[in-house]
């Protein structure tokens, strides 16, 4: 998984509306959450969560990007479905995941399984991880990021 301090990779990721360049926000801050799975109770808790502060992140000079392996058309029904904000990134071959260290081995009921770790991190303007939140619960997640993007 990235760490503090570590260059976040270049990538383009397709969204519900059009590609996801992060060049194209050099000179801003960033905040990319990766999810397991749209339109599921936790994912939909922190993408409302997100959402609801969008404003703020953008006051504070902060992009933020959802990021799950759902194609295109799934991230356009939940946003659609919640009224959701952010931009949702759909990394359907897990390229994105695998240079940030979320697609990881998962078990459930004792079956082992390949899926996103739920977490976070906090990119400033230069493209430096400068916070992570590995293995995220959702409950207040949105706003530690906000206050830690703000401090930044």
């Amino acid at each position: 998984m990235l760490e503090t301090g570590m260059a976040v990779p270049q990538f383009v990721v397709p969204t519900d509306k059009d590609d996801f360049n992060i060049a194209d926000h050099h000179g801003k801050k960033m905040v990319v959450f990766f999810f397991p799975r749209a339109d599921t109770s936790g994912c939909t808790k922190e993408a409302i969560a997100f959402s609801e502060l969008i404003d703020d992140f953008t006051a504070a000079n902060c992009v933020v990007i959802g990021i799950s392996k759902d194609k295109p058309a799934k991230q356009a029904k939940f946003r659609e479905k919640y009224g959701l904000t952010c931009v949702l990134g759909a990394d359907h071959e897990t390229d994105i995941c695998e240079q940030f260290g979320v697609w990881v081995e998962k078990s459930m009921y004792g079956k082992k399984y390949m899926g996103i770790q739920r977490a976070s991190f906090l990119i400033d303007a230069d493209g430096t991880v400068a916070a992570t939140w590995p293995k995220v619960k959702v409950d207040g997640h949105a706003e530690a990021v906000l206050e830690a993007a703000r401090a930044l």
